[in-house]
């Protein structure tokens, strides 16, 4: 579904202070597997991950995505893979709604509205039908056992509510990929447990989930398929769980 070629990822070109984030990295991500990428600070796992997000763009190196229907690139180009590399901003935004979730490390949702509106806010530059993207919300909130929650403002709500909120959010332009960065940086162990039970719930249901973690309750868990090992920008390790 996402195939890195060669990817590499600089900063501050040119300049005294030029460094290099990712390193002519090679990878496949897998459909509807849970891939672990796992490292230390400043390993690279998230300038990695707003690559494939297509949050970023490589210095070099090709990111092919495949599966994604677009209002720019006909059926064929969805079968076999287009480049996103060098695509426009406008279109590299469209392929983000439409192909990606994402589940950030403090969450990022918006004070001061309801749980509701902030599973919809991704949804609403697309102008879709707002009977149509209330109903799906409201059936995320029933999934996430969030129904009495809906109207709250995310202010009142618990940890755990904030997680279901924030995996709610990322499920509701139903993407194809669920990207989420150390989401279990500020949760304790319960609820760690917690987000990788519904993570594994969202890979047992065709979604394709890349995790970047250096907590060992996610690498380690027997949900995880694949764990991807960073250092200083390269892939130094990578394996399928038993």
């Amino acid at each position: 579904m996402i195939e890195l070629q060669q990817v590499t990822k600089r900063y501050s070109v040119g300049r005294n202070d030029q460094f290099t984030a990712v390193d002519q990295v090679d990878l496949t991500i897998e459909p509807a597997r849970l891939t672990v990428l796992k490292g230390p600070s400043g390993s690279g796992k998230t300038t990695l991950l707003s690559l494939i997000g297509c949050m970023a763009r490589p210095t070099s190196g090709r990111i092919m995505l495949r599966g994604v229907t677009t209002s720019f690139f006909d059926a064929a180009d969805v079968t076999a893979g287009f480049d996103v590399s060098g695509l426009p901003e406008r279109f590299l935004t469209e392929i983000r709604r439409r192909a990606f979730g994402f589940i950030f490390q403090q969450f990022h949702l918006v004070k001061g509205i309801s749980a509701l509106e902030n599973i919809m806010l991704p949804v609403y530059p697309c102008g879709e039908d707002w009977n149509s993207l209330r109903n799906r919300a409201a059936q995320l909130l029933e999934q996430f056992d969030l129904v009495r929650q809906a109207r709250s403002p995310v202010d009142w709500l618990s940890g755990g509510e904030l997680q279901r909120v924030a995996i709610a959010r990322a499920l509701i332009n139903q993407p194809l990929a669920v990207i989420a960065d150390e989401p279990t940086a500020h949760l304790d162990s319960r609820l760690s447990r917690e987000l990788m039970e519904r993570i594994g719930a969202l890979k047992a249901a065709g979604t394709t989930v890349l995790v970047a973690s250096h907590d060992p309750l996610v690498y380690d868990s027997p949900l995880v398929d694949r764990v991807i090992e960073l250092r200083d920008g390269r892939i130094v390790a990578g394996q399928d769980s038993a």
